[in-house]
């Protein structure tokens, strides 16, 4: 029998022979009057098998709950000296005959462990390929989601993970991302992804010799799954156009792949290390006329005519949001007249905050402005020639702005810190340390009194602080407390 089922099943004897032991081991207990452990042992050659009784070796200070099939150590040492706690005693006991319903228990046992041997395989097979594309055949529907056969495995694409508005039916052949697999006690493990970015990339790597031998780069992928898609090539190769290489001639290579992926439209867009250049051909077929770019906050403004803006944007924001997508810059899409509306006001703004901190005229706030002159830190730190190369000012002046551009950053520098120092009652608090009070004020703690409103898990969980510490001071800020009742 262990024979015959390793063979149809693809498992090692061991694992049959384990399954069919732990089979007689339960119907053993069954059969057997008291609640006992059991184990049987499989001679491998002949067939023949011994059955024992067990008693797990517990602590001598614990209460035996169990008799039938717990022991005291002590107990235990007088039958075998070197036994320890965790371990079993051992006595043979007869083998009990099994009827009709024993060996149909038995069976039902064999079958579950040569099923979990099989989940087993699965995962050890498949694990490592997470992330692999793999080709299968729809088999079924199971409450919306698809069951595929991939090499004789079934596989589960869920319903969340299928291009919308695709109809597949058994017998249909598909290409799929493996996403995930799960060692589930029953139904499909392999979980499929057919919406991810990733498929496309595979995909094209497939169709496009160039792409799998790695003399095409495909960069990144960003998709609308089923409508329309961008993808970033590149070449490391002068002579080889990545974008020619993946449309393909008369289109026959983004054609392949678009028809396995429900007709989804591909832009290939050339990649380049200049930010405003990739985002200006990711936004193609519009016309792009400037892009402002802000590095701090990852975004750029992008400027194109009237007649270009929803061709940019793209219906329902698609162009711009997968081109967002692509290029990992968050794009703004304006017109000329809403470019120079922002700039204006972002302007006005500036010269609201040179006026107020340099205290200067609205003349001399609008000449820095337009000389690029934006904040406290350019007048105070660049190069005094460029203050000086402009037409309007002197070098009284140049020295003046200077001067009170570096005390404007001093005395915001002394308020910032004195606005994350401790105060002085919590500095001198009993049981605090200077270490722990600015700790304390840099998590916004500044005085005793706002010590004191914390509970000791609070304290714990903002400062990491352990809560015995933390209940003696947040205890001695409330001292006061209780002085004054």
């Amino acid at each position: 029998m262990a024979d015959v089922v390793s063979r149809e099943k693809g498992l090692e004897k061991d694992v049959i022979f384990e399954a069919i032991e732990a089979a007689l081991a339960t119907a053993t207990r069954k059969r057997h009057r008291e609640d006992i452990e059991a184990r049987v042992n499989i001679q491998r050659t002949t067939g023949d098998y011994d059955t024992f009784r067990q008693w797990l070796v517990i602590e001598d200070d614990e209460d035996v709950e169990f008799p039938s099939r717990q022991i005291n150590l002590q107990d235990a040492r007088e039958k075998s000296a070197e036994i320890e706690v965790g371990q079993f005693i051992e006595e043979a006991m007869e083998a009990v005959e099994f009827g009709r319903i024993a060996a149909q228990a038995a069976k039902q046992v064999i079958h579950q462990k040569v099923r979990e041997a099989e989940r087993r395989l699965i995962v050890e097979e498949y694990e490592p390929r997470i992330g692999e594309m793999l080709s299968g055949t729809v088999k079924r529907t199971d409450r919306g989601d698809i069951v595929v056969d991939v090499g004789g495995v079934e596989a589960s694409l869920p319903r969340n993970r299928m291009i919308a508005r695709e109809a597949l039916r058994p017998g249909d052949r598909i290409r799929a991302i493996l996403c995930d697999v799960r060692a589930e006690s029953r139904g499909p493990q392999l979980m499929l992804d057919r919406v991810c970015p990733e498929l496309l990339i595979k995909l094209f790597q497939l169709e496009v010799p160039e792409a799998g031998e790695g003399i095409i780069d495909i960069l990144a992928a960003a998709r609308d799954p089923g409508i329309r898609a961008k993808i970033a090539v590149r070449s490391n190769d002068r002579k080889i156009d990545p974008v020619g290489a993946c449309v393909g001639i008369r289109g026959a290579r983004v054609q392949s792949v678009s028809n396995e992926i429900a007709g989804e439209r591909v832009d290939i867009i050339p990649f380049s290390e200049d930010s405003p250049t990739f985002v200006i051909a990711s936004l193609a077929p519009a016309i792009v006329e400037s892009i402002i770019l802000d590095e701090d906050s990852n975004s750029m403004d992008v400027v194109v005519q009237e007649s270009q803006l929803s061709q940019a944007i793209g219906r329902g924001g698609q162009n711009v949001r997968l081109a967002s997508e692509l290029t990992k810059w968050e794009l703004n899409i304006m017109t000329d007249s809403a470019a120079a509306e922002k700039a204006e006001k972002e302007a006005g703004e500036v010269r609201a905050r040179l006026i107020k901190t340099l205290d200067v005229d609205e003349n001399i706030a609008e000449i820095l402005v337009q000389e690029g002159f934006t904040s406290l830190e350019e007048v105070a730190f660049v190069p005094r020639q460029e203050l000086l190369d402009i037409e309007e000012f002197d070098e009284s002046l140049v020295d003046e702005l200077r001067n009170r551009a570096s005390d404007s950053l001093l005395t915001q520098a002394i308020a910032t810190e004195e606005e994350n120092s401790p105060a002085e009652d919590l500095l001198t608090m009993d049981g605090m340390d200077e270490e722990t009070a600015h700790m304390l004020a840099s998590k916004g703690v500044r005085t005793m009194e706002e010590l004191a409103d914390f509970a000791s898990d609070e304290l714990n969980e903002l400062t990491g602080m352990d809560e015995e510490r933390a209940g003696r001071l947040i205890m001695t800020a409330r001292a006061p407390w209780f002085a004054e009742e």
